[in-house]
């Protein structure tokens, strides 16, 4: 692949001045943030979602809204983003109202929502919606109607609507970049406002379906027709829905070339309107200064007297002023803090500081006091000829120093102490309450009732009777009888002194 042609120095300028008037341009016009406050429910989310693509593309589309967040929070971040508008939705029990506040000091447009209608709604309502997403990439134009009242409220709404969306310069505009419109309409019978939003576009006028066919990038059926010339005359002119929408009230001259098929420069065209929604119908309710939080310039339906005009304007100064008290008072909290903090910390930077040289002292003071004793030491041996005794000059112990905060080097020493048993504080055991075997209660063996040892006892005394009393008696029983004078009883159960060994009665335990 060839690489492209380089741009000269002219080019590159003129493409840089380019870039620079549109970051211009972008920064002077008006930004908004669209957001709601407290709970609102499902539907009121979805309109403010609605609301962000009629305010694209100056807005933030993409907005997070959470419940700690304050309104001070928005205004902060308001400045360096050069957002002009808040548009706010609340819900209350009695109903759902809309804000328009001036940033950064006001005045707030309070509304009323009769009446919504989603955008969802509206284009399933429609048989051929237009939801093109390029048409987004620019700005709506802003159509008022019924403004020109000699009221100041009606004047204050026109101007803050004027003022939500960016001015044309109509010797500059380009038509292909007018895609959208919103219309605000004002009754001023009923004294609500009508919000529309609508999509434009431009169609050709004095063209036969047939031809408007050809035009469009799809080719039609002509499967039918044996010319074209039978197609374009036979097939008949537009229906009648689509001759109703034409006509004076809607036809132009365009003075420049639009991108749409058909559409030349200095002929006429047709402007069609597609309604994409959200649907508002709006009422005044009041007019505040400041954000939220001023005076009510005008209410709808509360009228006040002069002297309780004054008695809140008294009451909001004594709440300013308390604000202010309270605001210098912390200030100066603040800083008492950070003072404390800060002579704290060169206090302990002293006190570490006379810490080391106590401990350099001392160290010192060892040092001088063992080398006196050595030159004692040396002078007793040279005067006498003989070694001092060693009670005579005691060596002072070598005494380590304690550096808690520096570690060994060596991992044995380290871990030297931990493996050592410490035998000092060994308990000893206490044998005094050692529990020991009784053999009180021990139970006797029952030989009666054993099958193994009842054949081994068979024609003697002892077999007849009750066997455990004459065991304990002592009666019926000797080892002369049983074992003889001369046989001795062997340690393994056995008689010893025969070749042959029997077996007793008793059986060594295993």
């Amino acid at each position: 692949m060839g690489r492209g042609k380089k741009l000269g120095r002219s080019a590159k300028k003129a493409r840089a001045s380019q870039t620079g008037n549109v970051e211009e341009e972008f920064k002077k016009a008006p930004h908004s943030f669209v957001f709601h406050r407290g709970h609102v429910g499902k539907n009121i989310k979805q309109l403010i979602t609605d609301m962000r693509h009629v305010m694209e593309p100056y807005t933030a589309s993409k907005l997070k809204v959470r419940r700690k967040n304050v309104l001070k929070d928005y205004v902060g971040v308001a400045g360096p983003l050069n957002v002009s508008h808040f548009l706010m939705f609340t819900k209350t029990e009695v109903a759902t109202n809309f804000r328009v506040i001036r940033i950064p000091r006001g005045p707030t447009l309070t509304f009323k929502i009769q009446n919504y209608c989603l955008a969802r709604d509206v284009i399933t309502s429609l048989k051929r919606p237009n939801l093109e997403q390029k048409q987004f990439q620019h700005h709506p134009l802003l159509v008022m109607n019924n403004f020109s009242g000699d009221d100041v409220h009606l004047k204050l709404m026109a101007t803050m609507f004027q003022n939500m969306f960016p001015s044309i310069n109509v010797n500059k505009v380009k038509l292909n970049q007018i895609r959208r419109c919103v219309m605000v309409n004002y009754n001023p019978e009923t004294k609500t406002i009508d919000f529309r939003h609508y999509n434009i576009r431009v169609v050709p006028v004095g063209m036969s379906k047939s031809v408007k066919k050809l035009i469009k990038a799809t080719v039609p059926d002509m499967s039918k027709y044996s010319d074209v010339s039978e197609y374009i005359t036979k097939a008949g002119y537009l229906s009648d829905s689509e001759a109703e929408l034409d006509g004076e009230h809607n036809e132009v001259v365009l003075p420049q070339h639009v991108g749409s098929r058909g559409n030349i420069q200095a002929t006429k065209s047709a402007i069609r309107l597609t309604e994409l929604g959200p649907r508002l119908t709006l009422q005044l309710v009041k007019i505040e200064e400041g954000i939220c939080d001023g005076e009510v310039m005008f209410h709808e339906f509360i009228e006040k007297t002069g002297d309780e005009v004054k008695q809140l304007k008294a009451l909001r100064e004594k709440k300013r002023k308390l604000k202010e008290i309270r605001k210098k008072k912390q200030e100066e909290n603040v800083k008492k803090k950070q003072d404390e903090k800060e002579a704290n910390k060169v206090k302990s930077l002293e006190g570490m500081k006379k810490s080391d040289d106590e401990e350099e002292s001392t160290d010192e003071e060892k040092e001088k006091v063992e080398n006196d004793r050595d030159d004692d030491r040396e002078y007793y041996k040279q005067e006498v000829g003989v070694e001092p005794d060693a009670e005579l000059f005691p060596k002072a112990r070598a005494q380590k120093r304690n550096r808690s905060h520096s570690r060994p080097n060596d991992k044995t020493k380290r871990f030297k102490k931990d493996t050592e048993k410490d035998f000092t504080n060994r308990k000893e055991k206490d044998f005094t309450n050692r529990k020991g075997k009784d053999f009180n209660n021990r139970k006797e063996k029952d030989f009666d009732n054993r099958k193994d040892i009842k054949s081994n006892f068979k024609g003697n005394k002892f077999s007849k009777g009750n066997s455990k009393d004459k065991l304990k008696s002592g009666k019926g029983f000797s080892k002369d009888k049983m074992y003889g004078k001369d046989k001795k009883f062997s340690n393994k159960g056995s008689f010893a002194g025969r070749g042959k060994e029997k077996k007793t009665g008793f059986r060594k335990k295993k």
